[in-house]
């Protein structure tokens, strides 16, 4: 495991690649196991695929969205207020992740 540096997240494609794509794959694996995985899978390719996740300091970490997110979402017919919903807790489930994976909990 790299040791996290803040200022290297800067860069974070670079210096945090594989670590990134990890915390990516695990929230994505507890999601789809929770939750409708068509849902999910269009989340992830439709949404997610242009996120951008930043360090906030203290360990935590947000996850930035491309604008207008629902309509983004072509793949799956599903409700602005269950999206939104399912949405959020993806959010946290990947931000959760990254603390996980950078070792700044459990």
């Amino acid at each position: 495991m790299t040791e996290f540096d803040a200022e290297q997240f800067e860069d974070k494609y670079a210096n945090y690649f594989p670590e990134l794509q990890r915390a990516y794959k695990n929230a994505f694996e507890t999601m789809n196991d929770a939750y409708d995985s068509q849902l999910i899978h269009g989340i992830d390719q439709q949404v997610l695929n242009e996120s951008e996740p930043f360090y906030e300091g203290d360990g935590e970490f947000r996850i930035e969205l491309p604008e207008e997110p629902y309509d983004r979402l072509t793949a799956v017919v599903v409700d602005r207020e269950k999206f939104e919903t399912v949405l959020d807790r993806y959010l946290d489930e990947i931000e959760a992740e990254l603390r996980r994976v950078f070792e700044f909990e459990g």
